[in-house]
Protein backbone atom coordinates (compact mmCIF):
# COMPACT_ATOMS: atom_id res chain seq x y z
CA UNK A 1 0.00 0.00 0.00
CA UNK A 2 1.27 3.41 -0.81
CA UNK A 3 1.42 6.53 1.66
CA UNK A 4 -0.92 7.76 -0.34
CA UNK A 5 -3.70 5.34 0.08
CA UNK A 6 -3.10 4.75 3.65
CA UNK A 7 -3.69 8.13 3.92
CA UNK A 8 -6.69 8.06 2.20
CA UNK A 9 -7.86 4.99 3.60
CA UNK A 10 -7.67 6.90 7.09
CA UNK A 11 -9.96 9.64 6.18
CA UNK A 12 -12.15 7.24 4.08
CA UNK A 13 -12.60 5.72 7.28
CA UNK A 14 -12.60 8.66 9.40
CA UNK A 15 -15.65 9.80 7.23
CA UNK A 16 -17.47 6.64 7.61
CA UNK A 17 -17.02 6.86 11.09
CA UNK A 18 -18.98 10.29 11.14
CA UNK A 19 -21.78 8.80 8.91
CA UNK A 20 -22.41 5.73 11.79
CA UNK A 21 -22.45 8.63 14.38
CA UNK A 22 -25.20 9.95 12.82
CA UNK A 23 -27.09 6.32 12.69
CA UNK A 24 -26.29 5.84 16.08
CA UNK A 25 -27.06 9.59 17.29
CA UNK A 26 -30.60 9.03 15.45
CA UNK A 27 -30.98 5.79 17.11
CA UNK A 28 -30.34 7.18 20.70
CA UNK A 29 -27.00 5.36 21.17
CA UNK A 30 -25.15 8.43 22.50
CA UNK A 31 -22.52 6.42 24.28
CA UNK A 32 -21.64 4.68 21.25
CA UNK A 33 -22.14 7.50 18.94
CA UNK A 34 -19.92 10.10 20.85
CA UNK A 35 -17.07 6.70 20.27
CA UNK A 36 -17.63 6.75 16.38
CA UNK A 37 -16.93 10.51 16.79
CA UNK A 38 -13.75 10.51 18.79
CA UNK A 39 -12.15 7.92 16.09
CA UNK A 40 -12.98 10.20 13.34
CA UNK A 41 -11.26 12.84 14.50
CA UNK A 42 -8.48 10.30 15.58
CA UNK A 43 -8.34 8.57 11.88
CA UNK A 44 -7.67 12.52 10.82
CA UNK A 45 -5.27 13.34 12.99
CA UNK A 46 -3.68 9.70 12.25
CA UNK A 47 -3.68 10.78 8.59
CA UNK A 48 -2.24 14.38 9.16
CA UNK A 49 0.86 12.79 10.81
CA UNK A 50 1.66 9.86 8.41
CA UNK A 51 1.16 12.68 5.79
CA UNK A 52 4.53 13.83 7.74
CA UNK A 53 6.28 10.33 8.10
CA UNK A 54 4.78 9.82 11.53
CA UNK A 55 3.10 7.21 13.06
CA UNK A 56 2.33 6.25 17.07
CA UNK A 57 1.45 3.55 18.64
CA UNK A 58 -1.14 5.29 21.28
CA UNK A 59 -4.03 7.37 21.41
CA UNK A 60 -2.02 10.02 23.54
CA UNK A 61 1.41 10.20 21.64
CA UNK A 62 -1.22 10.48 18.77
CA UNK A 63 -2.65 13.41 20.31
CA UNK A 64 0.45 15.01 21.66
CA UNK A 65 2.16 14.61 18.43
CA UNK A 66 -0.98 16.63 16.43
CA UNK A 67 -0.45 19.27 19.00
CA UNK A 68 3.43 19.18 18.38
CA UNK A 69 3.56 18.94 14.88
CA UNK A 70 0.46 21.01 13.65
CA UNK A 71 -0.76 23.47 16.47
CA UNK A 72 2.42 24.51 17.64
CA UNK A 73 3.61 24.92 14.43
CA UNK A 74 0.98 27.26 13.48
CA UNK A 75 0.08 25.15 10.71
CA UNK A 76 -3.67 24.36 12.00
CA UNK A 77 -5.89 26.26 14.65
CA UNK A 78 -5.81 25.47 18.17
CA UNK A 79 -9.02 24.84 18.82
CA UNK A 80 -8.31 21.53 16.33
CA UNK A 81 -6.16 20.13 19.58
CA UNK A 82 -9.04 21.36 21.86
CA UNK A 83 -11.23 19.31 20.28
CA UNK A 84 -9.90 16.07 19.76
CA UNK A 85 -8.76 15.98 23.38
CA UNK A 86 -12.76 17.19 24.14
CA UNK A 87 -13.52 13.82 21.88
CA UNK A 88 -10.90 11.95 23.43
CA UNK A 89 -12.16 12.55 27.22
CA UNK A 90 -15.60 11.68 26.34
CA UNK A 91 -15.17 8.77 24.40
CA UNK A 92 -13.35 7.47 27.88
CA UNK A 93 -16.34 8.00 29.59
CA UNK A 94 -18.60 6.76 26.57
CA UNK A 95 -16.58 3.41 26.70
CA UNK A 96 -15.77 3.05 30.48
CA UNK A 97 -18.44 4.68 32.67
CA UNK A 98 -22.22 3.20 32.95
CA UNK A 99 -23.94 6.38 33.21
CA UNK A 100 -22.36 8.53 31.11
CA UNK A 101 -24.53 11.90 31.30
CA UNK A 102 -24.19 11.62 27.47
CA UNK A 103 -27.59 13.22 25.46
CA UNK A 104 -28.35 14.29 21.72
CA UNK A 105 -26.90 17.67 22.35
CA UNK A 106 -23.45 16.67 23.43
CA UNK A 107 -23.48 14.01 20.40
CA UNK A 108 -24.62 16.95 18.04
CA UNK A 109 -21.68 19.45 19.01
CA UNK A 110 -18.87 17.06 18.90
CA UNK A 111 -20.49 16.09 15.63
CA UNK A 112 -19.98 19.49 14.39
CA UNK A 113 -16.78 19.40 15.61
CA UNK A 114 -15.89 16.86 14.45
CA UNK A 115 -17.17 17.23 10.75
CA UNK A 116 -15.01 20.23 10.53
CA UNK A 117 -12.13 18.20 12.10
CA UNK A 118 -12.29 15.97 8.41
CA UNK A 119 -13.09 19.02 6.58
CA UNK A 120 -9.98 21.07 7.35
CA UNK A 121 -7.75 17.94 7.78
CA UNK A 122 -8.78 17.67 4.15
CA UNK A 123 -8.23 20.76 3.14
CA UNK A 124 -4.84 20.76 4.35
CA UNK A 125 -3.75 17.73 2.39
CA UNK A 126 -5.01 18.35 -0.35
CA UNK A 127 -3.07 22.42 0.01
CA UNK A 128 0.38 19.98 0.37
CA UNK A 129 -0.23 17.74 -2.71
CA UNK A 130 -0.67 20.95 -5.13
Amino acid sequence: MTLAEEINGLLGKSRRYLDSAEILRIQHDYDSAISRLYYAMFYAAEALLLGEGKAFSSHRAVISAFARLFIKAGLMPKELHQWLREAFEKRQISDYEILTGIDDSAVQDLQAKAERFLSMTEEFLRSRTR
